[in-house]
């Protein structure tokens, strides 16, 4: 990430609990009221806007959220549309539903509230995302692939997303949905990219530092391929069976942390 970034990113690995403990919406109040406790959820990647944007709402409500707004996006020109954006500009959490990432990515980027979004980041907004909206957050992110098979280059397909953490690709239901085959083969294609595996009912909390903290009920699981010493990826066909040698991989469970500067795990002592 870029050194004058300022803002928080709270990154869900989908299915986030919702009835019970609800540590990772709690900790996303707690977030937005620090930074006066306006939250916008974003409702543009889901086909259902209006049933998921009250199902936050009151669920944002019930945890002590000063202010909920939901705001639907189902067209660029909503995008650019001058009234959403004076509703969305005071916000302190802006939260991405679950869904469809492309849908994120092709109805707002490139438009001003895109534009928005990154300046206000930078500045200090707090943005959270839950699936498709987690997915979105890295600067190449996954939009496809198989899960629970053995990575091949065919695994896995890809697509620009809004870049607001920089050097990671994220997947998210990550072990619930056997995805490390398609983390892997994202990874190999350029090693110097951290795979962030985020687990349901789990989150990691980035903060401007470079470093992040994992919360919620399971766990996080990154691959670091910066130190590989072989892969096939350039020279295989599509379904070929990929070799990469060499891997780090970490698994962290909630209150773990890790630094994205030096690559390394900060061990709970």
């Amino acid at each position: 990430m870029e050194a004058d970034r300022k803002g928080v990113l709270v990154i869900i690995g989908g299915k986030e609990d919702k009835k019970n403990e609800c540590v990772i919406l709690k900790k996303v109040v707690e977030l937005a009221d620090y930074a006066d406790g306006k939250i916008i959820i974003l409702t543009v990647a889901t086909d259902y806007p209006s049933d998921v944007g009250r199902e936050y709402k009151h669920l944002f409500r019930q945890l002590g959220a000063s202010f909920v707004e939901a705001l639907h996006i189902e067209t660029r020109e909503d995008a650019n549309d001058e009234e959403r954006l004076e509703r969305i500009e005071d916000a302190s959490c802006v939260y991405f539903t679950g869904g469809d990432q492309l849908k994120i990515t092709s109805l707002i980027g490139g438009t001003k509230m895109e534009v928005y979004l990154r300046e206000s980041f930078e500045a200090g907004l707090v943005i959270a995302g839950t699936s498709a909206g987690a997915s979105v957050m890295s600067e190449t992110m996954i939009t496809s692939g198989d899960d629970d098979k053995a990575p091949r280059r065919c695994t896995v397909k890809m697509a620009p997303g809004l870049g607001l953490i920089d050097g990671v690709v994220i997947d998210q239901h990550f072990a619930q949905r056997g995805r490390i085959g398609r983390l892997l083969a994202a990874v190999s294609q350029n090693p110097k990219v951290l795979g962030i595996g985020i687990d349901e009912d789990t989150a990691i909390v980035v903060r401007p530092n470079h470093s992040f903290e994992v919360i919620g009920s399971n766990a996080v699981t990154i691959l670091d391929g910066i130190n590989c010493s072989y892969t096939n990826v350039s020279e295989s066909r599509p379904d070929d069976i990929l070799a990469f040698t060499d891997i780090t991989l970490h698994i962290l469970p909630a209150e773990y942390k890790y630094d994205l500067t030096s690559r390394l795990p900060i061990i709970r002592r």
